[in-house]
């Protein structure tokens, strides 16, 4: 059976990521199952940049196919922020709770229909010696004026799905994994697989 690797130590990314690989084929690792695994600093510009340079890096050093997302929120009342930086919005500490405090802050005085944003995920799959696979995933939102629910992580509390009538941290399981950006990019990337492996 082959093998991919994960460039997270997120055991829900790792969870979701398993369902997917496994009709390929692959057996899912991720960097939990590595010992004294390397770091790979995000210092690219754009969630894709961050996505390529993790899984290439992760392919290379440990020659196996890999697999990496960055994902974020993206305000447009706020120009694109918090965008790359989400996880670490309000600080180095990567603190949910500061950093939706800090959106919620920037945007106390913008009426609510010009709060639009939207989850975006990249995802990135690198085989060492092959082109690597690239894609990109959405979930379109309103900022709410407060963090209502309590599922989910991140800005999830924070981010109001009209259609649904809910925030993104009111969702079951089920829904979120209907909706999400991660979702959305993992069935282009499996469409892209479909055709590639």
């Amino acid at each position: 059976m082959k093998e991919l690797l994960i460039a997270t130590k997120n055991i829900g990314k790792v969870r979701e990521f398993e369902d997917l690989f496994s009709q390929f084929g692959y057996q899912v690792k991720s960097l939990l199952d590595i010992k004294d695994a390397i770091d790979v600093v995000e210092d690219g510009l754009t969630f894709r940049e961050n996505a390529v340079k993790k899984a290439e890096t992760i392919a290379k050093q440990y020659q196996i196919a890999a697999l990496a997302d960055d994902s974020g929120l993206i305000v447009d009342a706020l120009d694109g922020r918090p965008g790359v930086f989400s996880a670490r919005y309000a600080g180095e500490g990567k603190d949910d709770l500061a950093n939706l405090k800090k959106v919620l802050e920037e945007l106390r005085d913008i009426p609510d229909t010009s709060r639009s944003a939207r989850f975006h995920c990249s995802l990135a799959f690198a085989i060492p010696g092959e082109e690597t696979i690239e894609v990109d995933g959405t979930c379109e939102g309103i900022i709410a004026n407060e963090p209502i629910g309590d599922h989910g992580f991140g800005y999830d509390p924070i981010m109001y799905i009209p259609s649904l009538g809910k925030t993104m941290a009111q969702l079951t399981k089920q829904e979120k994994n209907d909706i999400s950006h991660r979702s959305d990019a993992l069935k282009k990337l499996q469409e892209r697989l479909t055709t590639s492996i």
